[in-house]
């Protein structure tokens, strides 16, 4: 028998949304502990779900948001860094990944490829003394600092705007740079990279197959195997893909996703999608 893990999430405050609900509930429904830990408290978290204070993990000094996609996700890809040098019984996991059976790892390390080149935080597990955990701590603790697997022109570019005074900050560089891009550029420095899981385990829909999860009449099962620990839904994009198609704000009932919410007791009619002050600028974009 394995070591026991507890789940760890963030959601920043107030009401989550069915889809949230649906992810969250999901890893109770498993039997796998969950904690989400908050800064402004949440409104209507499913019964099960444990409850924290994200400062005890990462002061609360204003969000890291993208610069042009207003997402909070440098603060959440900070946060999860910090949750795991904290917790050595803590698997973090975006609260859009949703739990097929509990997670479990022999060495601590919990993370699966998301294509043929590059892997994904959404699900992720560093022992404290993982080489790529010390690494990316120390990346990110220069909002400044300029990434070291950047081509020579690019690194030349901003180290030269960093001599003038006008530093680039990581809100204004590429999505993913505190996220994917560094999670899959120090596991493969530090050689770590060797306990990836296969992509089945973490995202058995990819990024571009997402709308799948939207389909009536797809199963489940044709994705799914038996290595499958957790499904990715894409949140940001998936929220807009279903404010897009669907008058209701609701996943048809014969979809994927509309079978889970079903199964797991979710009315969607209770936690309904925000439709975002501004669209999504990459709603149909290669971003994950």
């Amino acid at each position: 028998m394995g070591k026991e893990y507890r789940v760890g999430a963030l959601w920043i405050g107030g009401s989550l949304s069915y889809l949230e609900q649906l992810c969250l509930k999901s890893f109770v429904d498993a039997g796998q502990p969950i904690v989400l830990y908050t800064y402004e408290g949440v409104t209507n978290p499913p019964e099960g779900v444990e409850l924290a204070d994200a400062n005890a993990i990462l002061p609360q000094t204003g969000f890291l948001r993208h610069a042009r996609t207003g997402s909070p996700a440098l603060h959440s890809d900070l946060f999860r860094y910090h949750m795991l040098a904290k917790h050595d019984d803590l698997i973090w996991a975006d609260t859009d990944a949703y739990c097929v059976k509990p997670f479990a790892t022999d060495t601590g390390h919990f993370y699966a490829w998301e294509s043929k080149h590059g892997l994904n935080g959404g699900v992720l597990g560093l022992p404290r003394d993982s080489a790529t955990l010390a690494a990316l701590l120390d990346f990110t603790r220069d909002e400044f600092a300029i990434p070291e697997w950047f081509d020579d022109a690019e690194k030349a570019r901003l180290q030269a705007l960093k001599d003038a005074g006008t530093p680039v900050h990581a809100a204004d560089m590429p999505w993913g740079v505190w996220g994917p891009a560094a999670l899959t550029h120090y596991l493969k420095k530090t050689g770590e990279v060797r306990f990836a899981l296969p992509q089945v385990a973490l995202y058995p829909f990819h990024y571009k197959d997402r709308r799948l999860m939207l389909r009536p009449g797809v199963e489940m099962a044709d994705h799914v195997a038996d290595e499958t620990f957790s499904i990715h839904f894409y949140g940001r994009r998936m929220r807009a893909r279903i404010l897009s198609t669907e008058a209701s704000g609701i996943p048809r009932p014969r979809s994927v996703i509309g079978k889970l919410l079903k199964k797991h007791g979710i009315d969607p009619t209770l936690a309904p999608l925000q439709r975002p002050a501004v669209p999504d600028p990459d709603e149909d974009g290669e971003e994950a």
